[in-house]
């Protein structure tokens, strides 16, 4: 009996030092990144189209999605003509997957590691992690492209959308490392965020494209399951009445 209060005791003390130890590594974590809010919004169609033209124009370079196929961009509202038209930039139809034709061999000779596929990348890492990230690209002349990162350090990719965003440089002000503008770009601040939030938007969708009508029958679910509650209370003490 004593053998099993102190493995159970124990076994206490492990779970409680493990919750802490993550508590603090979250926290940690949160005030070293200081991840910016998102602007996602998955009923926002303009804003998904314009995304999905973004991640065709500048992702689809180097970047796969290859568990997503051209006509998942049908939901978005547009027609098969206008996906063919204006989002497939290559001879692949309309029911191929969003492969690209980069090998795997020639990224890692060039990057030093090949460019993750981006499917599901808003689940992974979360749609604020890449929107801050997107906008945290500064110059450093110690990589060997030229460019870092605050939310990701020594990243391999270079800052495809520099020539949009503008360059940035790490400099300390009030005894804080921050991202100063010291080149512009062809886009205002303002219009670079609205660019990376659309973009963000896109990639969310992308990673749970059933998300809207999963929220949507959600929420009839939860309105059939309140009448039906009712209903059976009502029943019960139709039933119960005369015993209780």
């Amino acid at each position: 009996m004593n053998y099993f209060k102190a493995w159970n005791h124990a076994l206490i003390q492990g779970f409680l030092i493990l919750y802490l130890g993550l508590s603090c590594a979250s926290v940690q974590a949160d005030e070293e990144m200081k991840l910016d809010k998102a602007p996602v919004d998955s009923s926002n169609l303009p804003s998904l189209q314009r995304g999905a033209q973004h991640f065709m124009n500048y992702c689809m370079n180097c970047h796969s999605a290859h568990l997503a196929r051209f006509d998942l961009l049908e939901q978005l509202g547009l027609s098969e003509k206008q996906v063919k038209q204006n989002l497939i930039l290559t001879d692949a139809k309309v029911a191929d997957y969003m492969t690209v034709v980069l090998k795997a061999k020639d990224a890692q000779n060039w990057f030093g590691v090949p460019p993750p596929d981006l499917t599901v990348e808003a689940r992974v890492h979360g749609a604020d992690w890449i929107y801050t990230y997107l906008r945290s690209f500064y110059r450093d002349d110690q990589r060997p492209s030229g460019w870092n990162n605050r939310v990701f350090p020594n990243v391999a990719m270079p800052h495809v959308l520099w020539a949009l965003q503008g360059q940035q440089a790490l400099q300390k002000q009030g005894g804080k490392d921050t991202l100063v503008l010291i080149q512009k770009g062809s886009l205002s601040p303002h219009e670079y965020d609205q660019f990376a939030g659309d973009l963000v938007n896109f990639l969310v969708f992308m990673s749970e494209p059933t998300r809207s009508a999963r929220l949507h029958l959600g929420l009839w679910v939860m309105g059939f399951l309140l009448i039906l509650f009712l209903v059976a209370r009502a029943l019960k003490r139709e039933f119960w009445k005369d015993i209780h």
